[in-house]
């Protein structure tokens, strides 16, 4: 019944902002904090970037693939993918550290409104580390990410859903279960990771295993950019189907997050937050 009252509740922007700019003073003071949002896709994009050279101009065989930029493409996709999730998650793991869970919960700030400051705070750590990653990217390797047009929003979205709805469910975990569980937050996508088939077709998985990854919304997105780029197709109904299964998951991650919440406030979880 809380969980009912609670998506029917009234939202305050205002206390989204607050929240917001929170971590954008959290984010800002530290320096560390914005290196290593940057650093990391730097390096995967560039490292990936020279094996996909090397590759097309050693093997043959591969090179139609590798040569469409479908390899540093998938690396940059899968970084939105993780970097989205990982924001929510990091913005939601700073308030475990400094023990302020609690306060929150108290203050009249909202569940709901919670998690679309969290959301705020994953778009805009992702746009710190993604722009100038894109534009190294084109100057290294000419291979122009935004030049994929609309089919980058069909894949944009897609892939931050399902970040955003992983991350309601850490988050849900870590209230539920404290800092004990904080290795989800960085693992669980990577376990996910050979199932969305990020630098290899469905094809490739045994065929046993394909259904399980067609529930998975980025599989679309990955066989969607290799579509894209080899072929020069885009598959709408693809990325339409994707779109349902987020629905569904972030609906779910949604509520699941709800629900833990009220079942750490029963147990009086949110005050120990520890191991």
């Amino acid at each position: 019944m809380s969980v009912i009252t609670e998506l029917g509740g009234s939202f305050s922007p205002g206390r989204v902002g607050a929240m917001v700019l929170r971590y954008i003073y959290l984010l800002r003071s530290s320096w560390p904090r914005v290196a290593d949002l940057i650093y990391w896709p730097t390096v995967q994009m560039i490292t990936w970037g020279f094996i996909q050279t090397f590759v097309s101009h050693s093997s043959a065989p591969s090179a139609p693939m590798v040569a469409a930029g479908s390899l540093i493409g998938a690396v940059m996709l899968w970084d939105i993918l993780f970097r989205g999730q990982l924001g929510f998650s990091m913005s939601f793991l700073e308030e475990m550290y400094s023990r302020n869970i609690g306060n929150l919960m108290m203050s009249p700030l909202r569940p709901l409104e919670f998690v679309a400051a969290l959301i705020a705070m994953s778009l805009l750590r992702l746009a710190i580390a993604i722009v100038p990653v894109t534009a190294l990217a084109v100057l290294f390797f000419g291979f122009n990410l935004w030049g994929l047009g609309l089919a980058l929003a069909a894949f944009f979205i897609n892939l931050m859903l399902t970040g955003w709805a992983v991350g309601l469910l850490v988050a849900g975990l870590l209230l539920r279960n404290g800092l004990g569980a904080e290795a989800l937050a960085w693992s669980l996508m990577f376990i996910l990771m050979p199932l969305t088939c990020v630098y290899y077709p469905v094809s490739v998985l045994p065929s046993w295993l394909q259904p399980v990854a067609l529930l998975l919304p980025p599989t679309y997105v990955f066989e969607g950019l290799r579509a894209l780029l080899i072929e020069h197709r885009f598959s709408a109904g693809d990325m339409a189907i994707a779109f349902g299964i987020n629905a569904v998951l972030f609906a779910g991650g949604l509520i699941a997050f709800l629900m833990l919440l009220e079942s750490a406030k029963r147990l009086g979880s949110l005050l120990q937050t520890g191991e």
